[in-house]
C-alpha cells in the first residue's frame, strides 16, 4: 500500500525511512524538486505543500492505484499538518479533523480554544497587515505590559518571532511577523518567564502517550534562538506530571483525537503555560533523532501506524501510566485522556553551531570527532562554502547541529558541546558586513543584538586593557602565540570561565587560534582582543586574516 508523505526535506527523512520499514510504498510531495530526502522515496511528485487540493488530487490517484491504494497521509517537521487532515478527511483516512488541524495551526484560533476551555496560556491579540500600528500598540498596552511577544499566526522555526521590550521595537517587529505569515496576520501575546519544554505525544483511542520530553535551551533576546535541547528533561515528578497534564488539556481543547501532537510549554511562577500545540511531530531533530536515540522507540513509525489505522504495538507495550496532576490554576478541569509516557532511558543532547555575519570561506574541524557519544553531525544545506551567513534571528539561520547520546547525562552534554566547539567556520576577510558586526553596531530596534561572544568592554575596562597591553608594546608579534599575551583583566574569575556560543572560554579561544593561525601577521593587541570578545574564535581569525590581506597589499 502507498503512504503519502508531505515534505522531502531532512526533517521528513525519518518518516520516509520509517514508512518503508513498515512495509509501505513511499510517495512524497514537495515544492522543491531538489529536496534532500527525495532519493529515499519510492515516488516523488512536485506539489507545493500549500496546495491542499493539488495534494488531494494526487492522493486520490494513489488511492486508486493497483498496489493496494492509499493507507496513510503523514508529515513531520512542517507547517502543513492541516493539509494532511484536509486530504484524510476527504478520503476518510485516520487523522485529526481538518477544522481541528486548523485550530492547531493558526495561533489565534489555538489561543481562543485554550481560553474557552480555561487552559493556561497567555493573553493575546490579533493584528493584520491592514491594521494601523499605533492602534494595535494602544490595544496591546491596554491588556499587557512590556515585554510581550509578536509572532506570525501560521509559521514555525521562530521565523518572524521576537520579544518587544519597548515602543521603539514595536513597529519593525510587527512588520517582520506579518511578512512571515502566509495570511499576513500576527499574534501578540504576553511574555512568559520560565524554562521551556518541548513535548511530543500520540493521541490514540482516547489515550495520550508522551513520546519525548526535552528541555529547550533558548537564548539571545529579543529573539528566541534554540541553541539546543536535552532529553529527557530532569524534573521533580509533580512538575513533570503538571506539564504533561496541561499539554493533554490543551490537546483536548483543540479537539485532537487521532494522530500526533507537539507542545512547547513554559513552567512559569503560575505553573505550566502553553506556548503552542501543533498537530504534528516536532522538528528540530527531536522526533526523528533525539527521542529514538534516547528511548529505543521509533516514534515516527508508531505515528505512521496510527495514521494507517493500525495498532501502534510497540508504543502500547512500552508505555507506562502518568498521574493526572493539573496545576492550581486549572485544578477543576476534568481529566482529558488516559495519560501515559514512553520514557527516555538514556540522555540525548542536540546542540547547534552558529556563525557571526559574513561569507563562508572554509569549514573545518579543529580536532577529529573521536567521541563515540557523537551520533550525528548535521550541517545546514544553505550554510556551505561561499554562502552568506548571519547571527541567527530564527531557528533556520543556524549553521548546523550536533547530536550526542550516552547513558550518562553529563557525558552526552559534554560530548555535544565539545563537538560544537571544534567546528570552525572561516569567513572571507575584509568584508564590510563582518566589520560592522565586530564594531559592535546594532540596529535601533535591536538593542544589544547581536550579542557579544563574551562581553562588551565598558569605557573604563577598555582604557584599563589598553594601558596593560601598551606595557608589552601594544602588538602581538608575528607568529607569536596569542595565549601568552592574555591580559590580566581577562584572567579575572568573573571572565575566565565565561563560554561563548561555541562553548569556548577566552583561554580556549586563544589556544585554538594558535592552532589555526600558527603563522599570523603582527597584530594590534587591543584590536585583536576586542575582536575576540565580540566575535569569539571567528572574530579573532577574521581579524588576523584581514590584517594579513592589508599587509600583503601594502607590501606590493
Amino acid at each position: 500500500m502507498n503512504c503519502l508523505i508531505l515534505g522531502a526535506g531532512l526533517m521528513q527523512k525519518p518518516a520516509i525511512l520509517s514508512a518503508k520499514e513498515a512495509g509501505f510504498k513511499t510517495c512524497v510531495v514537495d515544492a522543491d524538486k531538489n529536496a534532500v530526502a527525495i532519493p529515499y522515496a519510492d515516488e516523488f511528485c512536485q506539489i507545493d505543500l500549500k496546495d491542499k487540493d493539488g495534494i488531494l488530487k494526487y492522493a486520490q490517484k494513489l488511492s486508486k492505484s493497483e498496489n493496494g491504494g492509499l493507507a496513510a497521509v503523514f508529515t513531520a517537521g512542517t507547517d502543513f499538518s492541516a493539509s494532511v487532515s484536509y486530504v484524510c478527511e476527504q478520503l476518510r483516512l485516520p487523522a485529526h479533523s481538518y477544522n481541528v488541524a486548523l485550530n492547531a495551526s493558526i495561533k489565534t484560533q489555538m489561543r481562543q480554544c485554550f481560553k474557552d476551555a480555561e487552559v493556561p496560556s497567555p493573553e493575546f491579540i490579533n493584528a493584520s497587515i491592514d491594521d494601523k500600528t499605533e492602534d494595535v500598540l494602544k490595544k496591546v498596552l491596554s491588556v499587557m505590559n512590556y515585554p510581550f511577544v509578536i509572532k506570525p499566526v501560521d509559521n514555525m522555526g521562530a521565523r518572524g518571532c521576537r520579544m518587544v521590550r519597548s515602543e521603539n521595537e514595536f513597529e519593525a517587529s510587527l512588520k517582520a511577523a506579518v511578512s512571515c505569515s502566509r495570511t499576513k496576520n500576527a499574534i501578540i501575546e504576553e511574555y512568559m518567564e520560565g524554562p521551556e519544554y518541548s513535548i511530543d505525544a500520540i493521541v490514540y483511542n482516547g489515550t495520550f502517550t508522551i513520546t519525548g520530553f526535552a528541555i529547550r535551551h533558548i537564548k539571545y533576546p529579543p529573539y528566541f534562538i534554540e541553541v539546543g535541547h536535552t532529553m529527557p528533561a530532569v524534573l521533580d515528578k509533580k512538575i513533570h506530571d503538571e506539564l504533561i497534564s496541561v499539554f493533554a488539556l490543551g490537546a483536548k481543547a483543540l479537539g485532537l483525537t487521532c494522530g500526533v501532537a507537539k507542545a512547547d510549554i513554559k513552567y512559569t511562577e503560575k505553573g505550566p503555560m502553553i506556548g503552542e500545540i501543533a498537530g504534528r511531530l516536532s522538528g528540530g531533530y527531536m522526533s526523528g533523532w533525539t527521542y529514538p536515540y534516547s528511548s529505543d522507540l521509533n516514534l515516527t513509525k508508531q505515528a505512521l501506524l496510527v495514521a494507517a489505522g493500525k495498532e501502534p504495538d510497540e508504543l502500547l507495550k512500552k508505555r507506562i501510566p502518568v498521574d493526572y496532576c493539573p496545576s492550581q490554576i486549572c485544578k477543576n478541569l476534568e481529566k482529558p485522556y488516559e495519560l501515559y509516557e514512553v520514557p527516555s532511558i538514556r540522555t540525548c543532547a542536540e546542540r547547534a553551531w552558529m556563525s557571526i555575519p559574513g561569507v563562508i570561506k572554509n569549514i573545518e574541524d579543529i580536532e577529529d570527532f573521536t567521541d563515540k557519544a557523537i551520533t550525528d553531525v548535521l550541517p545546514r544545506a544553505g550554510a556551505g562554502i561561499g554562502a552568506s551567513v548571519t547571527f541567527p534571528r530564527n531557528n533556520v539561520e543556524k549553521c548546523g547541529n550536533i547530536i550526542s547520546v550516552s547513558n550518562k547525562r553529563e557525558i552526552a552534554i559534554e560530548a555535544g558541546e565539545n563537538a560544537v566547539s571544534n567546528i570552525f567556520i572561516t569567513l572571507e576577510p575584509c568584508n564590510p558586513v563582518t566589520d560592522e558586526f565586530l564594531n559592535g553596531n546594532s540596529k535601533s530596534d535591536e538593542e544589544a543584538f547581536p550579542p557579544y561572544a563574551f562581553f562588551k568592554l565598558s569605557s573604563e575596562q577598555e582604557k584599563e586593557l589598553a594601558e596593560e597591553l601598551s606595557l608589552t608594546g601594544g602588538f602581538i608579534g608575528k607568529n607569536q602565540k596569542t595565549y601568552d599575551f592574555i591580559p590580566e583583566l581577562l584572567k579575572k574569575s568573573d571572565y575566565k570561565m565565561i563560554k561563548d556560543w561555541s562553548y569556548n572560554t577566552i583561554g580556549t579561544t586563544l589556544k585554538k587560534f594558535d592552532i589555526l593561525r600558527k603563522n599570523h601577521p603582527e597584530l594590534n593587541s587591543l584590536e585583536f582582543f576586542k575582536a575576540v570578545l565580540r566575535g569569539g574564535l571567528q572574530g579573532a581569525v577574521y581579524y588576523s586574516d584581514s590584517v594579513e590581506i592589508k599587509v600583503n597589499a601594502n607590501e606590493k
